[in-house]
């Protein structure tokens, strides 16, 4: 498996398990949930390099998460 670090990501610590979703309002990588829906569901958002339209999909500890916006990409590392 490819890992997708960068030094530049920030390392959003998580308790258990965490959707994608919920992930992405965590790490204020957007606004709200109606928000991650549309990226989401868009194709805009990916997890280690890879397109994720679920936005329920589960995220492990390592996961590389990033969003494309219109101002520029932009994303979080999972972490304990």
């Amino acid at each position: 498996m490819t890992n997708n670090n960068s030094p530049t990501l920030p390392a959003i610590s998580v308790r258990g398990v965490i959707k994608l979703g919920q992930f992405l309002k965590l790490a204020n990588l957007v606004e709200d949930g109606a928000e991650a829906r549309i990226l989401i569901q868009s194709g805009d958002v990916t997890v280690n390099g890879e397109v994720e339209t679920r936005r329920g999909s589960a995220l492990k500890p390592g996961d590389v998460v990033r969003v494309n916006l219109p101002e520029g990409t932009n994303g979080a590392q999972v972490s304990l």
